[in-house]
């Protein structure tokens, strides 16, 4: 970071201390949320998606125990500003849909270390993204010595999320109500933290993951 850079930069703090972080609230999305299940789920999703300036975007993935094990996404969470959406790749084909999302250069796509989400997503339907900014890599660019979504959460949302669900079957045909809460929760703090970091200025110039 240059110094003029720095100059313009509102001060704010560079890191939290595991300690503090687990002391701080539990933050947990309070809107609704879309589990995509038909046709007509996916048509109303994506039309409501197409009308949003900024999302905030993550995956989910089966969790892996044995070394050279690999699954792919099961689940891609899309946040707006009306709703969380939840979309089970195994359950239905929302490929032609997602990838409409991702290669839409008028819809900004917010996450933190988006390029393996990204590279992962691709292994299981061709898309080119367009307008993808990764939070981590502002974070970074800004002088944070934590880019983590949790650690920035507590940072400039004061918040904490919990990891309760992080681990649990993400391929199941039908998520619990906590497993669907997670989810959501992490898009939609991926989405604030967009509008946290444009309120400071720190979108000034375009980011890539």
């Amino acid at each position: 970071m240059d110094q003029d850079e720095s100059a313009t930069t509102p001060a704010v703090r560079r890191n939290i201390p595991h300690e503090e972080l687990m002391q701080l609230p539990i933050v947990r999305y309070r809107g609704a949320i879309h589990f995509i299940q038909t046709e007509d789920d996916l048509r109303r999703a994506v039309q409501e998606i197409r009308t949003e300036h900024v999302v905030g975007f993550d995956t989910e993935t089966r969790p892996t125990f044995r070394k050279g094990q690999f699954h792919a996404p099961s689940l891609v969470q899309i946040a707006t500003g009306h709703a969380v959406h939840l979309f089970p790749l195994a359950r239905l084909d929302c490929s032609h849909a997602l990838a409409e999302i991702f290669g839409n250069a008028q819809i900004i796509k917010a996450g933190v270390a988006l390029g393996r989400d990204l590279s992962e997503l691709q292994k299981v339907f061709p898309f080119k993204p367009a307008n993808v900014v990764d939070l981590g890599d502002i974070a970074k660019h800004r002088g944070m010595a934590q880019t983590g979504l949790r650690n920035l959460t507590g940072l400039f949302l004061g918040g904490r999320i919990t990891k309760g669900p992080q681990t649990s079957n993400w391929a199941q045909p039908a998520l619990s109500p906590k497993q669907q809460l997670y989810a959501a929760t992490d898009a939609w703090a991926c989405r604030e933290l967009y509008l946290r970091f444009e309120s400071l200025g720190w979108l000034t110039a375009p980011q890539h993951p």
